[in-house]
């Protein structure tokens, strides 16, 4: 049996702010930001934004009435969590109008967790082959303002149906999961901004990677020359770029410059949102998928990874006429509203938090087919449009 994944789609705030002009504001070379760093554009987030609603829009997209027959599971992955004990994947579930016989859990291990839901929807696919799952990776990338890490902050969810017989990637059976306590990135329970120790957390990412592909041969027995590309974790597009120098290093054969050609379309998108925590590695799944050239029957690799530390490398078969199983990504970043460096600092400040008091949003001016209203007696109060 095929099982993988059918159908991808993407969403993210209708703000954006121009890194240059953040740069600009904070004293520093733009190209500190735009090359140093990689990224071009970040997603802002209004306070009637958050997972649920991002995750919800994003499952709207790519859900009809003949496909939502067939869900019995939501798996919500984040590390942007509303509620230590509800699931948001019940929220989204809700919002979505699904059938009240339906899975829901939330997931969670730093950046990575979406992998792992997906290896958990095969299993269920596999038990179940009539079920599709749904697998939503939804996060909003926190640091704080005028911080090292502001500039790779961002937002946005993407939504999967892992089935059988899937039209976009078949996923392939050999995976190399790999995991150590390691402190290089954390949020603790009272903070609502991550910590992070920026250059080692690097360092593990590149280590976990070869760690991973390097056992991933070991079974295998396939080489570099197997993969038409290699997708990466991108909390920021120079580390996609790291992970992959880190294993070609001087090697510039036609071989490696595909995949370093492949590379960058697989950052496009994400130069354009920023950090998307669990979502990052799908985006630039779809990035590639929507800014190559790529053949039905390639195989594409796919590095996971998420602080704490876990990192998994797996592989997946392209299957025909993939392209017409997403959305159009590039076409609806088009229209976003680019917001100035004070509005982004207000709208970042404006965020529900951890506040305990009743409040109203205003969701007059938020285009999104969802949005958070506001807060009372201690429940978030959602709306579709």
């Amino acid at each position: 049996m095929r099982i993988g994944i059918d159908r991808m789609a993407f969403a993210t705030t209708n703000d954006y702010l121009d890194l240059v002009e953040l740069a600009k504001e904070r004293g520093v070379d733009p190209n500190k930001f735009t090359i140093g760093i990689g990224q071009d554009l970040q997603a802002v987030v209004p306070p009637t934004q958050d997972i649920v609603t991002l995750g919800a829009t994003a499952a709207k997209k790519l859900l009809t009435p003949e496909l939502e027959k067939n869900i019995s599971t939501v798996i919500v992955a984040t590390e942007s969590g509303i509620d230590n004990s509800k699931a948001s994947a019940i929220y989204i579930k809700h919002l979505l109008g699904l059938s009240d016989f339906t899975r829901t859990v939330e997931m969670k291990e730093a950046c990575y967790s979406a992998t792992a839901a997906i290896q958990f929807a095969k299993g269920i696919v596999a038990l179940n082959p009539q079920e599709t799952v749904l697998v939503i990776a939804a996060d909003i990338a926190r640091y704080g303002l005028n911080t090292p890490g502001e500039v790779t902050q961002g937002a946005g969810a993407v939504a999967m149906l892992i089935s059988q017989n899937p039209h976009i990637l078949t996923l392939e059976d050999t995976t190399v999961a790999y995991s150590k306590d390691i402190m290089d990135f954390w949020r603790p329970l009272y903070a609502t901004e991550a910590l992070v120790d920026g250059k080692y957390s690097t360092n593990v990412y590149i280590e976990f990677f070869l760690q991973t592909f390097t056992r991933y041969q070991q079974l295998t027995g396939r080489e570099l020359a197997d993969f038409a590309a290699l997708t990466f974790h991108m909390p920021f597009t120079k580390m996609g770029k790291k992970g992959l120098e880190g294993l070609l290093k001087d090697r510039n054969d036609e071989v490696a410059q595909r995949l370093r050609t492949q590379l960058t379309a697989s950052q496009l998108f994400s130069r354009q949102v920023g950090n998307l925590y669990t979502g990052s590695l799908y985006l630039s799944l779809m990035s590639l998928l929507q800014n190559s050239d790529l053949r039905a029957g390639s195989r594409i690799g796919l590095f996971s990874y998420g602080s704490g530390a876990e990192g998994e490398f797996y592989t997946g078969i392209l299957e025909d006429s993939y392209e017409h199983y997403m959305n159009n990504i590039q076409e609806e970043l088009k229209h976003r509203h680019q917001v100035s460096v004070a509005e982004y600092e207000k709208l970042f400040s404006s965020q529900l938090g951890m506040n305990d008091r009743d409040i109203e949003f205003d969701v007059t001016t938020d285009p999104l087919p969802f949005v958070l209203k506001g807060q009372k007696d201690h429940q978030r109060i959602y709306k579709a449009k």
